[in-house]
């Protein structure tokens, strides 16, 4: 076996194995395999902070916000505030970064629809709000939107787009 700072495999107790997905770590990894059901409301919240590209991965490892570590070995991706683990006193939830998106102000249905499919035209994900449009902030999306002449901000968002956004084939 290969031991850090060795490239011959000489074991010796003083030297730890190299690192491993879910074996290496300074607190106990908590493996997670699902989510949680019927949580109790009076426990309180631990959250462990998570940015969307992440998020949106099966496998990963994260550490909570008390140092707690995790590994992840989904089915399925997580979403925001998703409870996983349970302790007497806590429960730990997912709490997905804000990130920053650009807002694009809609007036109307037409306006949605046309702003939805530009952004999505250009294989862009978006989340629809009830006045606006979310998009990723991208140089691409701000000059489409700048050569249109359609008005946006950049803002600091939990960017959860449309489920069926990446869903594109060709």
């Amino acid at each position: 076996m290969l031991l850090e700072g060795d490239e011959e495999a000489e074991e010796d107790e003083d030297r730890k194995p190299v690192s491993h997905f879910f074996t290496t770590h300074h607190f106990p990894l908590i493996h997670v395999t699902s989510h949680l059901h019927n949580v109790p409301a009076d426990k309180s919240r631990i959250p462990l902070p998570i940015d969307r590209r992440t998020l949106a991965k099966r496998r990963f490892r994260a550490t909570a916000s008390d140092g707690a570590e995790f590994g992840f070995d989904l089915p399925h991706p997580f979403s925001h505030h998703t409870p996983f683990h349970e302790t007497d006193k806590a429960v730990y939830l997912i709490e997905q970064r804000p990130e920053t998106v650009l807002e694009i102000p809609i007036r109307n249905s037409q306006q949605a629809a046309l702003y939805g499919w530009m952004v999505g035209n250009m294989h862009f994900p978006a989340a629809f709000e009830p006045q606006a449009i979310l998009a990723e902030d991208d140089p691409a999306v701000r000059q489409m939107l700048d050569r249109a002449k359609i008005p946006y901000q950049e803002t600091a968002a939990i960017f959860q787009p449309a489920q069926n956004a990446n869903a594109h084939r060709h």
